[in-house]
C-alpha cells in the first residue's frame, strides 16, 4: 500500500522503517529529511509530479510518498486479555475513523475494533490517524451482536454512547471495559443497545448541536479511563 505526506512518512521512516518497501520523492527536501529516509535503507525513487499524483490519487503528497507492506487486521483473540477496547459501530468516514484511533491511542485504548462493516480503507486510515493505526491493534468485525455477546463473556463491561444515556461524569466504570460509538447520522442501533451493560452521555452545557463523532469518542475516553 501507498502512504503520503511528509508527517506521516517521517514518522514511519523512524519508528517503522521495516514495513517500508519504497520510498519515493516528487521534490528536493532538506537535508535532514533526506537522511532520514536514507536510513531506510531503500533505494529513493524519484518522481516527476504526475506520477507522484498518481500514486496517491490526487491527494496532498508534499512530495513525499512510501510503499509499504500491506497491514492486517489484529484479531479477537489479540484483544482478549485487554481493559480497555473501543467499538465503532457502522463507522465508515475513514476521516473521523483515523482521528479516533489517533485519540485512542494517545489516551491509553488498548484497541479498535470497527464493526458492522465487511472491508475499509486501511491506507486512509493509516493517513488520518497520522501513522496512529501501525501502532493501535485494529481489528474488523462484520456482526456487532456475536461481537458484545464474545466480550460479555470475556468479562468486558459494555457500555454505549448515546443520548438516553447518563452522564458520563456520574458513571464508574470496571477495570475491563468496551466503548461502543456509532456513526453520527445512525447511532448505534437500539439492537445493540439492549445488550450493553451501561449507557452514558455527554452533558452539554450549552444547548447545542451533538459534538463531532471524533471529538466526542475522545472526552469519552479520557473521562472512562479517569
Amino acid at each position: 500500500m501507498v502512504v503520503y505526506g511528509k508527517q506521516i512518512v517521517l514518522y514511519i521512516a523512524k519508528n517503522h522503517p521495516g514495513t517500508v518497501e519504497e520510498v519515493y520523492l516528487a521534490k528536493e527536501v532538506s537535508k535532514e529529511d533526506f537522511r532520514h529516509l536514507l536510513k531506510i535503507g531503500k533505494k529513493i525513487i524519484r518522481l516527476d509530479f504526475k506520477k507522484a499524483q498518481s500514486l496517491a490519487k490526487g491527494g496532498n503528497h508534499q512530495g513525499f510518498l512510501l510503499k509499504i507492506k500491506d497491514i492486517e487486521f489484529t484479531t479477537m483473540d489479540n484483544l482478549k486479555n485487554s481493559d480497555f477496547l473501543l467499538i465503532l459501530v457502522g463507522l465508515s468516514d475513514v476521516g473521523n475513523i483515523g482521528a479516533i484511533i489517533r485519540s485512542a491511542y494517545a489516551l491509553g485504548v488498548d484497541g479498535v475494533i470497527i464493526s458492522g462493516l465487511k472491508s475499509i480503507n486501511l491506507e486512509a486510515v493509516i493517513r488520518t490517524s497520522a501513522a496512529a493505526a501501525l501502532e493501535m491493534p485494529v481489528a474488523l468485525v462484520s456482526d456487532t451482536l456475536s461481537l458484545l455477546n464474545e466480550l460479555g463473556q470475556r468479562g468486558f463491561e459494555r457500555v454505549a454512547a448515546d443520548m438516553s444515556g447518563q452522564d458520563v461524569r456520574e458513571c464508574s466504570f470496571n477495570e475491563k471495559k468496551v466503548l461502543l460509538v456509532g456513526s453520527e447520522g445512525e447511532g448505534i442501533p437500539k439492537r445493540v443497545l439492549k445488550i450493553c451493560d451501561k449507557i452514558v452521555k455527554i452533558k452539554m452545557e450549552r444547548e447545542f448541536d451533538s459534538l463531532n463523532v471524533s471529538v466526542a469518542t475522545g472526552i469519552l475516553c479520557d473521562r472512562m479511563r479517569s
